[in-house]
C-alpha cells in the first residue's frame, strides 16, 4: 500500500515533528490514492499522485541533514585512528 510506504518514508525523513500538517496531508493523499479503484479514472489517480509527489518533495527538503555516515565523518574517523596509532607509537605501547 502506498500509504504504508509514505508513512515509512516520513519516519525515515523525521519531518513529522517539523511539519506535522504537511506530513498529515501526505498520508491522507496516499490513503486517497490507495482508495482509488483501478477501474476509476486514471486522471484522478494522476492528479492525486502528482499532489502527493509535490508534498513529498517539499518534505524531503525540510528533512534534517543526517551527518552520520557521510564522507566527512569517514575522514574524521580515519584521522582520529591515525592520531591514536601515532600516540601509541610515541609512547611505545600497543
Amino acid at each position: 500500500m502506498i500509504a504504508d510506504k509514505v508513512r515509512a518514508e516520513l519516519d525515515e525523513l523525521a519531518v513529522t515533528c517539523i511539519s506535522p500538517g504537511m506530513a498529515a496531508v501526505a498520508v491522507k493523499l496516499a490513503e486517497a490514492l490507495d482508495a482509488i479503484e483501478s477501474g476509476d479514472s486514471p486522471t484522478s489517480q494522476a492528479v492525486v499522485a502528482d499532489k502527493l509527489a509535490t508534498i513529498m518533495a517539499r518534505l524531503r527538503t525540510l528533512a534534517p541533514v543526517k551527518s552520520e555516515g557521510d564522507s566527512v565523518d569517514d575522514i574524521a574517523r580515519q584521522r582520529e585512528k591515525r592520531r591514536a596509532e601515532a600516540r601509541s607509537q610515541a609512547t611505545g605501547s600497543d
